[in-house]
């Protein structure tokens, strides 16, 4: 099978999950190595009055009950999704403007730094703010994520153009 497209993955995850687990539509990330499935839960009905830590234990509790209560059939639809797409299966939940996630990968990848740059990371590691110069590495991509958000997707944007017009281009051996 061919590379799907995110509408497709979406799709093809909103038919394999039952329907009453979420509410609304699901969100689906994918890179290179793992696809990403996330729902809303429905919200607790907390009592009239309920304190904050009442609340959050109640949401804590849902969360924990999804997970589960759906833990057989979410590997089932994750074992097939990994033949089908080749790519690892995580999953989230979203409840009361919180996100959860799930058996997400820690994918590793090479990079090569120079002394300027190991020291960064070792200085990170030294102050107690990362365990390990790959935590630090990780800890270090999520600021930039975090602070250039509206950069990183201006940058996505204009990949997604670069694609579109690769594939409206002229095709390699093609005959005029």
């Amino acid at each position: 099978m061919g590379e799907m497209t995110m509408d497709e993955l979406r799709g093809w995850f909103a038919g394999r999950i039952p329907d009453d687990w979420f509410e609304g539509p699901l969100e689906v990330t994918a890179d290179r190595e793992e696809i990403l499935v996330l729902g809303t839960l429905a919200e607790v009905k907390a009592a009239k009055g309920a304190s904050e830590a009442e609340a959050e234990a109640a949401r804590e509790s849902r969360v924990d009950g999804f997970r589960e209560d759906t833990r057989a059939t979410r590997m089932h639809i994750a074992e097939e999704a990994q033949r089908r797409f080749r790519r690892n299966v995580s999953w989230g939940v979203k409840l009361g403007g919180e996100t959860s996630t799930f058996t997400t990968a820690a994918v590793p990848v090479m990079t090569r730094l120079r002394m300027r740059e190991r020291a960064v990371l070792d200085t990170l590691v030294d102050a107690g703010v990362a365990r390990s110069r790959s935590e630090a590495l990780a800890w270090c991509v999520k600021l930039v994520g975090d602070n250039e958000s509206a950069w990183i997707e201006e940058l996505r944007g204009a990949l997604g153009k670069a694609r579109e017009a690769r594939g409206t281009g002229p095709k390699a051996g093609r005959q005029n």
